[in-house]
């Protein structure tokens, strides 16, 4: 298994549970409002009044409702109404066609409409239950066993390293005092490298406990075109290059090699997203079983025999 593959599938797949489900539901919802549309309204009368037209079906002014705020300038309420009717028109000349070309079992397309509907109630509500009763308090203890139980998950794909890395321009002044601040351990001259790359590097990331993806670190550099990186990282604590513009220093304290086992540090914000996911998973479960309860034991619903 590989670290990034592993934790990124856990987390998208539980994401997509809850985010995508709401956007295809709440896509279908409005295209399923439309196909049922295909059942020919009446003619336009003086209490309706008809806006647009395809064929026998009529779309109607109250329809427009809530398309338009009380906040929407009069240049963007026209933009939006003339967009909608126009969407409106093309849909319902795809679905004549679509009636004419191919046989369409409307029970099965009500049918559908009620369980997108149905379905989007229920996340709503299941969504104001999370937020109402998810606690996102996650203490170190609690992240480190997780590490620790499921450590094979967590492979790095890529070198990582603990450093400084300064890009600046070749006219940057003070360039060779760059050099001896990185190496210094006083604190006015950690001060000064930090001003002085506020002030002239285009680039920069200063020594601190953090771990970084080397080739994301040194993207657009000459470093990102080292063929051997790994016996790079093996054979320099200290390195500085350039190309027609720029100077480049990066200073090496630590590294870890790709296929070795991540440090907890770089995947700690990873494991935090992946336990409130299971949080979230957990206390949906947790209200659809309360809900089927409490109506079992007040006989709100039957089964009867088929």
């Amino acid at each position: 298994m590989r670290f990034r593959s592993t934790i990124l599938h856990f987390v998208i797949r539980a994401s997509f549970t809850v985010s995508m489900t709401c956007f295809v539901l709440v896509s279908c919802l409005f295209q399923s409002c439309d196909l049922i549309r295909m059942k020919k309204d009446e003619p336009a009368t003086e209490v309706r009044k008809a806006i647009a037209r395809v064929n026998n079906n009529y779309l109607y002014k109250d329809e427009l409702a809530g398309i338009v705020t009380s906040n929407t300038n009069a240049d963007d309420s026209v933009d939006r109404v003339t967009a909608y009717i126009n969407s409106w028109i093309r849909k319902q000349l795809l679905i004549d066609e679509a009636m004419k070309t191919i046989d369409i079992n409307e029970a099965e397309v009500e049918r559908k409409v009620l369980d997108y509907r149905y379905s989007l109630i229920g996340y709503e509500y299941q969504n104001y239950y999370i937020k109402q009763n998810l606690s996102d308090k996650i203490d170190d203890a609690e992240i480190e066993t997780y590490y620790k139980e499921h450590i094979d998950n967590f492979i790095l794909k890529q070198n990582i390293i603990k450093g400084t890395y300064i890009k600046v321009p070749k006219g940057a002044p003070r360039t060779t005092r760059i050099k001896e601040l990185i190496f210094s351990n006083k604190e006015k001259d950690e001060n000064e490298l930090k001003s002085y790359c506020l002030s002239f590097s285009t680039a920069y990331q200063l020594s601190d406990s953090s771990w970084m993806e080397f080739d994301k670190l040194t993207v657009n550099s000459p470093l990102a075109e080292i063929p051997n990186k790994v016996q790079f990282l093996k054979t320099y604590n200290y390195y500085e290059t350039n190309d027609t513009d720029f100077l480049y220093f990066i200073k090496i304290d630590a590294y870890k090699m790709s296929d070795n086992i991540s440090p907890l540090e770089f995947v700690k914000e990873d494991i935090k997203n992946i336990i409130l996911n299971k949080r979230k998973v957990e206390l949906a479960k947790k209200l659809e079983d309360q809900v089927y309860e409490n109506a079992a034991q007040k006989k709100d619903f039957e089964i009867f025999d088929k």
